[in-house]
């Protein structure tokens, strides 16, 4: 049986004293490392699983954050894609009254096709308003869904529409640009119907009589392409054989009055079609059209703008209660820095002080030995 040393009172006392003073100078100093008062459970059980819990729920919202952040950007892409459709078709719509004040039908057509080339950007620029693979200007497959708390039943869906087909979303179809109506002949042809001094020439455009011309008289190919040409509505060009008669306004027909074996017999064209913008009628339902496509689109952008309100306030709010959740999980395990340096300093000083005690207290014992 091992033998046990026995110390003197005060030598034991100033022993546990140093022990004390080692043991809360480890704490101090592990608390000044790492910052923290609370390590663990064993440190402050109540303050460890209160704190442990408001990090984790700061944690679980800091990850919705990001998502948060990435709705943002869909909702943006989305509202600039539609700023800039609504200028597209505003544009269109500068086309159609551009139409309306022309009485040229070349000039409706044309201005007809340019309003059909910008539908067709209206379609494309739709098709390109995506952000990170979801397109909220492409219809089905790409509503968002935002969710706002970690156990998600606080969540913002926002619905796609699809711009990516103006006539189903706008109500805005491709205008039929037109096509003049051609007769072809040749000058050989056209002086061979030629019978007596009577015969006349008529000219038709839909069927309606436009113009007559003095068939039988004296008049040569040129001269009769000259009075075609100079009928309203009608274009008639010669290369000195070949013969075109052209009208924008419909089908375009030729005949002689005078049957006869030699008779001309009519020639009509079967290419005419009747462009949308060709008539008032047509252009003035394309600007009410293009209106309720523009209160659509305008519409749809407060929608947008509302629903990125909504996420960036959300946003906002989740960063201020993160930090409130990190706050509050410090103050009850983070360490005062000051208040520990003092601490470690006051435990150096009584750590000193034990020492010289406890070399008092052992001087004491070897007293003793001087008796011998």
């Amino acid at each position: 049986m091992a033998e046990m040393i026995h110390l003197s009172s005060a030598v034991r006392q100033n022993l546990l004293s140093l022990q004390g003073t080692a043991d809360m100078m480890s704490k101090t100093q592990n608390r000044l490392a790492t910052g923290l008062k609370v390590n663990s459970a064993l440190d402050n059980p109540g303050s460890f699983f209160t704190a442990s819990s408001l990090n984790n729920r700061a944690s679980d919202l800091t990850g919705l954050l990001d998502d948060m952040g990435q709705s943002i950007q869909t909702l943006k892409a989305a509202d600039e894609g539609i700023q800039s459709i609504t200028k597209l078709v505003e544009a269109a719509k500068g086309k159609a009254n551009q139409a309306l004040q022309s009485s040229s039908t070349a000039d409706r057509r044309k201005f007809a096709g340019e309003y059909n080339e910008l539908l067709s950007q209206v379609e494309t620029l739709a098709k390109d308003a995506g952000y990170s693979g979801k397109n909220l200007l492409a219809g089905t497959g790409n509503d968002l869904s935002v969710v706002f708390n970690e156990d998600g039943t606080s969540k913002l869906g926002v619905s796609a529409v699809d711009y990516t087909d103006t006539t189903s979303a706008l109500g805005l179809s491709d205008l039929t640009i037109g096509t003049s109506g051609t007769v072809a002949t040749t000058e050989t042809a056209l002086m061979a119907g030629k019978e007596g001094t009577t015969d006349k020439l008529e000219i038709k455009i839909g069927g309606v009589l436009k113009g007559t011309l003095d068939y039988g008289s004296d008049a040569s190919a040129s001269d009769i392409v000259a009075g075609i040409n100079a009928i309203d509505g009608v274009t008639a060009t010669s290369d000195g054989t070949n013969v075109s008669i052209t009208s924008e306004n419909g089908q375009v027909s030729i005949d002689d009055t005078v049957t006869t074996s030699s008779d001309l017999g009519t020639i009509a064209s079967t290419d005419f079609t009747a462009g949308s913008f060709d008539a008032d009628t047509g252009i003035s339902s394309s600007l009410t059209s293009l209106s309720s496509a523009l209160s659509t689109l305008r519409s749809q952008a407060s929608t947008f703008g509302t629903n990125l309100t909504v996420v960036e306030n959300r946003q906002n709010f989740t960063k201020k209660l993160i930090n409130t959740l990190e706050e509050g999980a410090g103050k009850l395990t983070l360490a005062d820095s000051n208040k520990e340096g003092a601490n470690l300093l006051a435990l150096q000083t009584r750590q000193q002080l034990s020492s010289t005690s406890l070399s008092f207290a052992s001087q004491a014992d070897q007293n003793v030995l001087r008796l011998f």
